[in-house]
């Protein structure tokens, strides 16, 4: 069986072609950050049953404050004996976006431009009368096409032909790597401290947003929107709220993904070696930035994290 070290109460109260210059001062108005889920509908986590997901994560975004999130969507991974379709609804009828993550998830680097395109299709078949719809596309795995420049360029031109544009992420933690830590430790019986993996958690999107905001200071002389890079997982249902306080008492206003993707970097194509990650990480690299990567997006040091401070003996 499951084992959490469950306590009496776990919440807290909430109460391309930019200069470079350098960082300007931080205000509150400076730091804004809109949210977004990709790879819905997302299989069993560790906690949660999948069709449970949905309503507690519908709950915590209002909870939040969070009044217009956006769902990258993998319409393959929807049958007709499962809830994945009406739950998908429920997020569109809270107000939520719906936009293209290809339809079964797949990673361009893995295969050719023709079969990557053609997966956008399927996808956007299914998508394009959603309500709440956006022609927006997320890359899976934040895979642009890595040192492909002919494939990355063919699937730039492709999405411009359907009228999509590269919804970019700017922050991210690895919740995914966090939420695998946690399936794998449910299945093996071990013990997990709730309150841990909920600090865990936040810290480490609070600290990959100031690092974001940061590197984009550094290498636009200005602070863009961030757009914060989450996952439907069980993780994101229980603590997302918790999330959104937290980066509120750092000095962020959260905003619409509609505002966020109105920013200038969003007309930007960063040439790079590596298409690969943020837009920020490669905005930095065509500009030979330094200090690019989120530390905690490195596996061996989340791993190591997850043991020290969420295992318990």
């Amino acid at each position: 069986m499951l084992a959490i070290i469950l306590f009496a109460s776990w919440r807290p109260d909430h109460g391309a072609t930019e200069m470079v210059a350098a960082p300007a001062s931080v205000t509150v108005s400076d730091k804004r950050i809109a949210f977004s889920f990709d790879d819905a509908p997302r299989g069993k986590g560790a906690f949660l049953e999948p069709d449970e997901r949905p309503r507690l994560l519908i709950e915590a975004l209002k909870t939040a404050g969070i009044e217009q999130a956006v769902f990258f969507i993998n319409p393959g991974r929807i049958t007709s004996t499962d809830t994945d379709a009406a739950d998908i609804a429920a997020y569109t009828k809270a107000g939520h976006l719906v936009a293209n993550h290809t339809a079964h998830h797949l990673k361009l680097s893995a295969v050719s431009a023709e079969k990557f395109l053609s997966d956008i299709d399927a996808a956007e078949a299914w998508l394009k009368d959603k309500p709440h719809y956006r022609p927006w596309f997320r890359f899976p795995f934040l895979d642009e096409g890595q040192k492909d420049r002919v494939k990355r360029d063919a699937v730039r031109a492709g999405l411009k032909q359907r009228g999509l544009m590269n919804a970019y992420a700017t922050v991210d933690a690895s919740d995914w790597y966090m939420e695998d830590q946690a399936i794998a430790a449910a299945e093996s019986s071990k013990v997990m401290d709730w309150n841990a993996l909920r600090d865990l958690y936040v810290e480490s999107y609070v600290q990959s947003a100031n690092f974001s905001d940061d590197l984009a200071r550094r290498t636009l002389g200005r602070a863009p929107v961030q757009m914060i890079l989450l996952h439907e997982t069980d993780l994101a249902a229980m603590f997302v709220d918790d999330l959104a306080a937290a980066l509120k008492a750092d000095g962020w206003t959260i905003v619409t993904a509609d505002e966020a993707y109105r920013d200038p970097i969003a007309n930007m194509e960063p040439d790079v070696d590596f298409a690969d990650g943020t837009r920020t990480q490669m905005l930095a690299a065509e500009r030979h930035i330094g200090n690019r990567w989120y530390r905690r997006n490195d596996q061996k040091v989340a791993k190591k994290l997850f043991a020290e401070r969420v295992l318990r003996d």
